[in-house]
């Protein structure tokens, strides 16, 4: 079944188009790109698989149903209904677009008082803000002020690069230790501060409507917004389920070009990377959207890539940028000290070839193999 969604849906911050965290997993179940893994195995009967389709936070949201023998499909109505009710709550209360969305109103709160909101955001805020702890302020949700004057946020449009003066000024307004998160309300401790959670928003989102599908008795199913995926049981076929991961090519469009496919049960998955949303200073170099929250500028570098496997979706998200910011050099050892339970498989290009650089853990746990990865590989 698919639904598409009704005009004038609110939207949090699209991937595709604005933001610093853009995600670049094509995230697709190979059945539907024809790739190899999708032989049956013998004497193995493929289930039914119910399909959602629709619009939401600024790009697309698929769900993917194993549905058991004996499911009533009469119920996939109910249960779209039930997947796009979730999504526009989220929206009401962590969309950059809407004015009226919670997030919105607090970083239109121009006051150090405490500002009342639900605890679902609080609670999200809090992570972003614990990730921001670990990582050293390399994923920061205070980065909109950097976001927007680096022509990348809401209503964004081409422009110059700014000067060093312009991004010390946007940089007082940036800093994780800015933002208090309390149960049931997030404080400033600097007026101008505002939060952009579109490193970590629709991975959360991700997680919400996969307990929205578990509430309704499923085991195996697939749910992806944007790229960022949470993935729970078996696909079709009894197998982990199948994910491309794209091969770094500015010229490709997601999934034309694969380097790699991904095999994965029970977790979130969630891809950043620097090639398909950027733009070109006065000198023709490119600047990605990925910017380093420390240094105010965007991410330069040799890596392409970073896909992250965590224990869920919204961590997946906000860890796969801030890897991204801190680099394959310390990346994994980072990840290994901070969080021992995610696994991370860097894409460095090095002239026009693609080096895989993998946590110790990451082939462990995942049933993952090279399509085109060039001379180099390191575990």
């Amino acid at each position: 079944m698919t639904r598409g969604n009704e005009a004038g849906r609110t939207m949090v911050q699209p991937r595709r188009v604005h933001g610093w965290k853009m995600l670049l997993v094509a995230a697709v179940v190979l059945a539907a790109f024809g790739q190899a893994w999708r032989a049956r195995r013998p004497g193995r009967a493929v289930s039914d698989v119910l399909h959602l389709d629709g619009l939401t936070m600024g790009t697309t949201y698929r769900v993917r149903v194993v549905l058991p023998p004996g499911a009533d499909a009469r119920m996939a109505g109910t249960l779209a209904a039930a997947v796009e009710s979730r999504l526009d709550e989220i929206n009401a209360r962590m969309s950059l677009w809407d004015p009226r969305s919670e997030l919105s109103r607090f970083n239109a709160h121009r006051s150090t008082e405490p500002f009342p909101c639900s605890g679902e955001l609080a609670a999200l805020v809090a992570r972003a803000l614990d990730v921001a702890a670990r990582s050293g302020g390399a994923f920061d949700p205070t980065v909109g002020p950097l976001v927007h004057l680096w022509g990348f946020g809401p209503g964004g449009r081409e422009r110059p690069p700014p000067s060093p003066t312009e991004v010390d000024a946007a940089r007082e307004r940036v800093g994780y230790l800015l933002v208090e998160a309390g149960t049931d309300r997030l404080r400033k401790r600097l007026p101008g501060v505002e939060l952009d959670l579109g490193a970590i928003a629709k991975g959360h989102g991700a997680d919400a409507v996969a307990e929205v599908v578990a509430g309704f008795g499923f085991d195996d199913y697939l749910v992806e917004i944007g790229g960022d995926l949470r993935v729970a049981g078996r696909n079709a076929r009894g197998e982990p389920w199948r994910i491309a991961v794209d091969r770094p090519d500015p010229e490709a469009q997601p999934g034309e070009r694969l380097h790699g496919l991904l095999g994965v049960s029970d977790a979130g998955v969630a891809t950043s990377g620097d090639y398909r949303n950027f733009r070109r200073d006065d000198r023709g170099e490119a600047f990605a959207h990925i910017l380093d929250p420390r240094e105010g500028a965007p991410v330069r570098g040799p890596l392409a890539s970073v896909t992250v496997v965590a224990g869920d979706a919204a961590l997946a998200d906000a860890l796969a940028t801030a890897l991204f910011v801190i680099g394959p050099e310390r990346g994994p050892a980072w990840l290994a000290g901070a969080y021992p339970d995610a696994e991370a498989l860097f894409l460095v290009v090095e002239g026009g070839d693609v080096r895989e650089i993998a946590t110790p853990g990451f082939h462990a746990r995942t049933d993952y193999r090279t399509l085109n990865a060039g001379p180099g590989r390191d575990h």
